[in-house]
């Protein structure tokens, strides 16, 4: 029977003792509330460093010792696990099921790749595409699973050819899986709910500063960075691995046989279809339709949350009452990650009320600290610690902190936020940092000292582009 790391066993200690340490001091760090929630954050932070337990598990403490600690009521503390980020991403997780239950995130999947070419080189590209524009949608970790055994499919035909399994054939193996994990962290930066740290900080921004970030208004951030880092990607992994004069004359007819499988669209992946494009489509054109009826007052949660009704209500067989999802697909859906959502948002407001967020605001205003050294230390500290723990966990910590920064410092705090933010996601050197990173480490054919090879790269050149974005494009959008 496998033991239980020593790292769990110590965090689970840790984290309590800890916190009673931090609450028995003789003496008040800030004050008697903000110690209190300091040491609940100490507890967290522990257990979500060590995984001692589950992150959605640690992430119920607020609700359960901010009432007792007398830092916030229970109505209070809840309002957080319904704050409407949560059913925002809620909707998000039910059309993803649904693109997964009836396959159609596999048949857009082929058809990108089909559609990029059977050059080794365009192949690597299609994976990339493909696993990117899902991740937008999908969790990274689902696109990732799909994504796999098509890869594994074309890989497998190269070892079985003449030549066997050549250093060229290792070089393509390592671009395509590297491609499609790192592209899936990647293409989950570039909407709103591609990945949990995005709705961390806009549900963070909304409960504690109404302030509101439309889902248009981060693609038009979003989708650019995304795409310019899946395509450095691509660059960095076919100059490292180069694969020239690798002889690959299948791959077409793998790619094909995969969407062969499929057969013909059926009328659920059609019905699944049309959902999905008009949500989409009413959360690009939200802020037009809200200007011709202003009654409307349509937000990016409603239509969230009228997509899932939608696709628990249109029946595709009325006669059997058979509807595209059912209540029991929900078994699949990430309950996990929306509790997470609420104890990240819970902590944050804890932060906020007792004067946390305000001491780190006027520390920093009172210091002659430079802004731009700031801010990339703060990506760069982001970024590194991604690696060692869960983005999202990380984000609900750190993002209030930073708020509190930018206020001290002057800086409007969306541009400090989204950078520091989107840096969560730019995990790219080891495999325990993403389910992305570890998916594809678990397929044989990457070493760590690959995967760090190229994630070393690619964290650095991720901090220069977001240092980038810092200086010279937050002032322009936001």
């Amino acid at each position: 029977m496998k033991s239980h790391p020593v790292s769990k066993r110590v965090g689970l200690l840790f984290g309590p003792l800890l916190f009673f340490v931090i609450q028995l001091l003789p003496f008040d760090l800030i004050s008697e509330k903000a110690d209190s929630v300091i040491a609940i954050a100490v507890w967290m932070i522990i257990w979500w460093i060590t995984e001692a337990v589950s992150i959605s598990v640690t992430s119920l403490l607020p609700l359960l010792l901010f009432p007792i600690l007398k830092i916030m009521p229970m109505g209070d503390v809840g309002a957080n696990y319904g704050s409407p980020i949560v059913f925002l991403f809620f909707g998000g997780f039910v059309l993803a099921l649904a693109l997964e239950k009836v396959n159609l995130h596999k048949r857009i999947a082929l058809t990108i790749i089909n559609k990029t070419g059977t050059s080794p080189n365009n192949v690597i590209l299609g994976f990339m595409i493909a696993t990117g524009f899902m991740s937008m949608w999908i969790s990274n970790t689902a696109s990732t699973v799909v994504m796999l055994p098509i890869a594994m499919s074309v890989i497998n035909m190269l070892i079985d050819d003449e030549d066997g399994f050549t250093k060229k054939d290792r070089n393509f193996a390592l671009s395509v899986m590297l491609g499609i994990a790192f592209s899936a962290n990647a293409g989950g930066i570039a909407t709103v709910i591609g990945t949990p740290p995005n709705s961390v900080l806009i549900g963070l921004l909304e409960n504690e500063y109404n302030i509101e970030i439309s889902f248009v208004k981060w693609m038009t951030l979003g989708l650019p960075f995304s795409t310019i880092l899946i395509g450095i990607i691509y660059f960095i992994l076919i100059k490292l691995f180069p694969n020239k004069g690798l002889l690959f004359k299948a791959s077409q007819n793998v790619l094909k046989e995969e969407l062969k499988s499929l057969g013909k669209i059926t009328p659920r992946e059609r019905q699944v279809l049309i959902v999905f494009a008009v949500i989409v489509s009413l959360w690009i054109g939200r802020s037009l339709l809200n200007s011709i009826f202003p009654s409307l007052q349509l937000s990016d949660t409603m239509i969230s949350i009228l997509g899932a009704i939608a696709l628990f209500t249109i029946p595709y067989n009325l006669k059997k009452g058979e509807f595209i999802l059912e209540w029991k697909d929900t078994r699949n859906l990430a309950w996990g990650i929306l509790i997470l959502f609420g104890g990240g948002l819970a902590l944050a407001k804890g932060m906020s009320s007792t004067g946390i967020v305000d001491l780190v605001a006027n520390s920093i205003s009172t210091s002659n600290i430079n802004i731009l050294l700031t801010a990339s230390l703060l990506i760069i500290l982001m970024l590194f610690m991604t690696e060692l723990m869960s983005n999202v966990a990380l984000t609900a910590v750190l993002a209030p902190v930073v708020a509190g920064i930018a206020i001290g410092l002057e800086v409007p705090m969306l541009h400090l936020l989204i950078p520091v933010t989107i840096a969560s996601s730019c995990a790219f050197m080891l495999p325990m940092a993403t389910p992305p990173n570890a998916i594809v480490f678990a397929s044989g054919y990457i070493k760590v000292k690959d995967m760090a090879r190229v994630g070393i790269i690619l964290n650095i050149i991720s901090v220069l582009l977001l240092i980038l974005m810092f200086k010279l494009v937050m002032p322009l959008i936001f």
